[in-house]
């Protein structure tokens, strides 16, 4: 049985893949970038960027994947906006740290749920 590019995602941030990376390599099809590559692009965009300090490593990948999908060369702010509001309703944060509770003890959402949450909306 093949997997859903969810839970393909998820398995790749299981296996040597940050949350940036999975979400983005997932979506190598769509590109015309193959997934070795996407891996390096993403590489500095996990763990909120290094940190957990800053946005999610899932939704910075996601937004790259828009980027891809959407950029005409013009911005694509209302759109990369849209996305943005839309994981924060579903994650309940958008900062790394903020999602992992670290600062309160209380986790909004896993790094797994993130990342499946990444790519349900950008198949939506």
């Amino acid at each position: 049985m093949e997997l859903s590019r969810r839970e393909k995602a998820v398995e790749l941030k299981h296996n040597n893949y940050n949350c940036c990376q999975a979400v983005a390599c997932v979506f190598a099809d769509e590109t015309g970038i193959d997934e070795p590559e996407l891996k390096k692009l993403g590489a500095a965009f996990g763990s909120g960027m290094g940190t957990m300090g800053a946005t999610c490593g899932a939704l910075c990948g996601a937004q790259m994947i828009l980027g891809m999908r959407k950029y005409q060369g013009k911005g694509i702010w209302k759109d990369a906006s849209e996305f943005f509001n839309k994981f924060n309703e579903k994650c309940g944060a958008t900062i790394c740290k903020d999602l992992k509770g670290v600062d309160t003890g209380k986790m909004l959402c896993s790094c797994d749920d993130c990342v499946r949450n990444a790519v349900d909306l950008l198949e939506s």
